[in-house]
């Protein structure tokens, strides 16, 4: 089973932009949707993006399609999530996590593997 590991997360400004990355263990992007979801303090896991059939597919929740890009790097088996003028709601944990088959899905339960998270803190 692959692994994924986050980073990129840290303390931003409102305004400022971040990228995150999803650097998986081995090559994936074929067989795996590779998902970014996010959960604030209190609140559910929320879908953000995902990216599918090595960058062809691409969904985004309709709330972040205008800030938020989701990118691939197969050389380097990595997933970006390009986050511009951020602001204070989007403090949160930023998941990425893998469906099988390429198949996007908006529902956290239908994951089968997560990373562990890098967290996100967007200050006024």
């Amino acid at each position: 089973q692959i692994q994924l590991v986050e980073s990129g997360g840290g303390l931003v400004q409102a305004g400022d932009s971040l990228t995150l990355s999803c650097a998986a263990s081995e090559r994936t992007f074929s067989t795996y949707a590779i998902h970014w979801f996010r959960q604030a303090p209190g609140k559910e896991r929320e879908f953000v993006a995902a990216i599918a059939n090595e960058g062809g597919i691409i969904q985004y929740s309709n709330s972040l399609r205008d800030r938020f890009t989701i990118s691939i790097d197969k050389a380097k088996n990595t997933v970006y999530l390009q986050m511009n003028s951020l602001k204070p709601e989007d403090t949160a944990n930023y998941y990425c996590a893998g469906r099988v088959n390429s198949e996007i899905s908006t529902v956290a339960q239908n994951m089968r593997v997560w990373g562990k998270g890098t967290l996100v803190t967007v200050s006024l």
